[in-house]
């Protein structure tokens, strides 16, 4: 005789489900599988067993009095995670977004702070700058005339900006016409290596002067010293700067994009504002005679005059130097090194006031002393491009400063120009490569 199955349809169905999924249920799944196979075993009367009171009841039947239901949870809800533990780590992610949300507000605070700072000193250095023009113009000896701004045809160069300096002979109230450059320099600054290149061009180098020079078969001819294309460019309609930038093209194939033409007085004026103590240097001179120098007697040409031709005797060595000072010395050209001796203290005091610029305040009194040069010199270089690259030239001269010299001591053939004067014929190719390896072209 078949015994009858004590399950009724819906504990059959429960019992089956979870006996599929014995390995998997929770303590409260356990209880009630417990009790439905005890049912179906018979092992106890239907009434004996007490229900789970902690778990809900399904619907009233007659026959599943105490039977503990789960309601409508999938299988999948057994795995969730505790109430409990769900709080504990909805906290735990409103900790770790704080944070972020702080950085962010901090980042736009810095850069808000960054950008406060360089407009005030934008704003300091022009007014420093105002106050150098303005000082100076209001102090100008009544022969000296104003600055004009020269025709200069400046083209922008592959890496960092060219900058041709002219250092000219002139005195105040003096004919531009009648001035000479002592000192013909290329300065590259905001490259991308962020290193400051300085090229100094003898001037007794021969170089063709397009419309002064001959061409021959076809060839043109250098037979003309650099020295002479300022003085040739200002006859011209004072266009120095742009005949030397163009000789400069021609011959070594430079693009220069700003000039500035510093005179004596504007040279002095400019050093005494940024270094009122006087620039370091270490003062070297060569032999005379073969003797070594240990001073020499050098004219002081801001000084001079018509009548009077007054010297200073400098001492070598290492001392501080004021702009008068500093001017004589890198004039001096009477040891047996003559001009070349005369273009390595150029250098030698151009690298000295570039390094020692490199102090952040100078921005500020060099932007007076630029002010104060403006007014007494000639140059195209916008008082913007000191705001936008003052802060990379002065790293660049922290970085170093590359220096060359056109052409080096010894590499030239002595030869004269179509004058009969003595000159320095070079090799132009060669040095075209190497101001191109240094990134100048």
């Amino acid at each position: 005789m078949t015994r009858e199955n004590p399950l009724s349809h819906h504990e059959k169905l429960r019992y089956d489900y979870l006996l599929k999924n014995i390995h998997y249920l929770n303590e409260k799944e356990r209880i009630e599988f417990d009790f439905l196979h005890s049912k179906l075993e018979g092992q106890q009367k239907v009434s004996e067993i007490k229900p789970y009171e902690e778990l809900e009841e399904l619907p009233q039947q007659t026959n599943n009095i105490g039977l503990p239901s789960y309601g409508n949870r999938s299988r999948s809800s057994r795995h969730k995670v505790p109430k409990q533990k769900i709080k504990k780590q909805k906290v735990k992610k409103e900790k770790v977004k704080k944070p972020k949300k702080q950085r962010r507000f901090s980042f736009k605070r810095l850069f808000a702070w960054i950008f406060t700072i360089l407009l005030f000193v934008a704003i300091g250095m022009t007014l420093m700058f105002l106050k150098g023009f303005q000082s100076r113009e209001n102090n100008k000896p009544k022969d000296a005339k104003a600055a004009q701004v020269q025709v200069f045809n400046g083209q922008d160069t592959r890496d960092g900006v060219n900058i041709l300096i002219l250092g000219t002979d002139g005195r105040i109230g003096q004919n531009s016409a009648e001035t000479r450059t002592d000192s013909i320099m290329v300065l590259n600054v905001s490259g991308k290596d962020k290193k400051i290149k300085l090229v100094s061009f003898m001037r007794d180098n021969l170089v063709y002067i397009d419309g002064y020079s001959q061409v021959i078969d076809g060839q043109r001819q250098a037979d003309h010293k650099l020295n002479l294309a300022y003085e040739l460019g200002e006859q011209e309609g004072n266009q120095g700067a742009e005949r030397v930038r163009k000789v400069l093209k021609d011959n070594f194939d430079l693009d220069i994009k700003y000039y500035a033409l510093v005179d004596f007085q504007a040279f002095a004026t400019a050093i005494d504002t940024l270094f009122p103590d006087g620039v370091t240097i270490d003062a070297q001179f060569s032999t005379l005679n073969g003797v070594p120098v240990t001073e020499a007697t050098v004219g002081d040409d801001l000084h001079a005059t018509a009548t009077e031709s007054p010297t200073q005797t400098i001492r070598a060595g290492k001392q501080q130097m004021n702009g008068s000072t500093l001017l004589n010395y890198a004039r001096f050209r009477d040891d047996d090194e003559g001009d070349y001796g005369r273009t390595r203290r150029q250098q030698q005091v151009m690298s000295a006031i570039l390094q020692q610029i490199k102090d952040p305040t100078k921005l500020f009194t060099g932007s007076e002393a630029l002010g104060k040069v403006f007014s007494m010199t000639s140059t195209n270089l916008p008082y913007t491009f000191l705001l936008t690259n003052g802060l990379s030239i002065l790293d660049g001269a922290q970085n170093g400063i590359e220096r060359v010299t056109v052409p080096e001591l010894g590499d030239w053939q002595d030869e004269f120009d179509v004058y009969g004067g003595q000159a320095l014929r070079v090799d132009q190719n060669a040095y075209k490569n190497k101001l191109a390896q240094m990134g100048l072209r």
